[in-house]
């Protein structure tokens, strides 16, 4: 038996974040929205419609799956095992009235209790893998961890004294600081592709975020040029900052185009490259704090940086479905559609390019440092 479920999220302000559970009708337990598979529906679509239904929230689903559980589905005819396919919902509202009202508990979660919550093992990882960043290990473990370099590294002292070496500069902090704004205006694009009377809003909410970003890659720059030590090499900071700015340029330009060309309505292909794009920024504001202790996050940096490569190919494979039914449509009608389309396709499809240097990036810092 196969079905599908949402697992809805929201992030605060501090960059902390929180998981909605529901509880079952019948046996009261924690579990997230979920229900059967609906024909013709993709399964994202579906978990969408199970949110709204279950629990009254409307969201960004992504349409790539975070992963799948097993759970014993109880029917009068007896048991059977069902699979369900997760898929991640950023939260964006919450509904005054829905279907299932009143018959169920709602109550949002901090990650960690969320997992402890809900009863299957293989849900219970999935929750768990939006897990707060570790705390900044003390100067005691750091200084073992130092230790533990030198006496493996084949060059000797010249290692360690540079290691030793105190770090200057924010760029730790103007990381996390472009990643905040990078969800920002994943979140507004993905809501602009949405169309509704909110467009111009979102379009300057985007433009914005942007120039913010603009202004942290410019602090990075400067401090790369005066500081004398730096925590990476000074062209694997100016290189990761680089295609991390790359990315939220592309969400204004496919803003920019949208207005230019006042389109209002939106394929599915490309609302569903959108959402593509929200679990990317999600991503990366995750991967950011990390960086600042590599040797202890390798092993989950390397998870979140092979799931960016995933929705990039996932995204390629919406830009072709898309570029296709936008020609056959295009024949039919108004040339000038596919062209005004093709435009918006390929910023999008640019923007999740650049998510993938990014895992790139990340990942040469690991091989380099970790």
């Amino acid at each position: 038996m196969r079905q599908i479920a949402a697992l809805p999220y929201a992030t605060d302000a501090d960059g902390s974040m929180r998981i909605l559970l529901i509880t079952s009708r019948e046996t009261r337990r924690w579990v997230i929205p979920k229900g059967n598979r609906i024909k013709g529906m993709a399964g994202h679509r579906a978990a969408e419609v199970e949110a709204y239904e279950e629990a009254g929230i409307h969201g960004i689903a992504c349409p790539a799956p975070l992963g799948r559980y097993r759970y014993d589905k109880r029917r009068k005819s007896g048991t059977r095992e069902a699979t369900v396919d997760v898929f991640p919902l950023a939260v964006t509202g919450q509904l005054p009235q829905w279907p299932e009202q009143g018959q169920r508990e709602l109550r949002w979660f901090p990650v960690a209790e969320a997992a402890k919550a809900v009863d299957e093992p293989d849900l219970q990882s999935i929750i768990a893998a939006f897990r707060e960043p570790p705390g900044n290990p003390g100067w005691f473990f750091r200084m073992l961890l130092r230790i533990r370099e030198w006496q493996t590294e084949r060059t000797g002292m010249l290692r360690w004294f540079h290691a030793l070496m105190p770090k200057q500069g924010r760029f730790f902090e103007q990381f996390e600081d472009h990643a905040t704004m990078l969800v920002a205006g994943a979140d507004a694009l993905a809501k602009l592709l949405k169309g509704g009377p909110d467009m111009d809003a979102h379009i300057r909410e985007i433009s914005e975020r942007e120039h913010e970003a603009d202004d942290i890659i410019r602090e990075v720059l400067q401090d790369v040029r005066r500081i004398f030590v730096t925590p990476f090499d000074r062209s694997a900071i100016t290189g990761l900052i680089g295609v991390m700015d790359d990315a939220i340029d592309q969400m204004n330009q496919t803003a920019k185009a949208i207005a230019l060309f006042e389109v209002k309505e939106f394929a599915s292909q490309m609302q569903d490259m959108s959402a593509l794009i929200v679990e990317c920024a999600r991503i990366t504001a995750e991967a950011m704090p990390l960086l600042r202790s590599l040797n202890l996050n390798s092993v989950r940096l390397h998870d979140l940086t092979e799931r960016l490569v995933k929705l990039e190919g996932h995204a390629d494979i919406l830009h072709e479905a898309g570029l296709k039914a936008l020609y056959n449509k295009a024949r039919q009608g108004n040339p000038m559609d596919f062209v005004v389309g093709h435009e918006i396709y390929a910023h999008l499809e640019k923007v999740t390019d650049r998510f993938e240097d990014v895992a790139n990036e990340i990942s040469g810092l690991v091989i380099d440092h970790a």
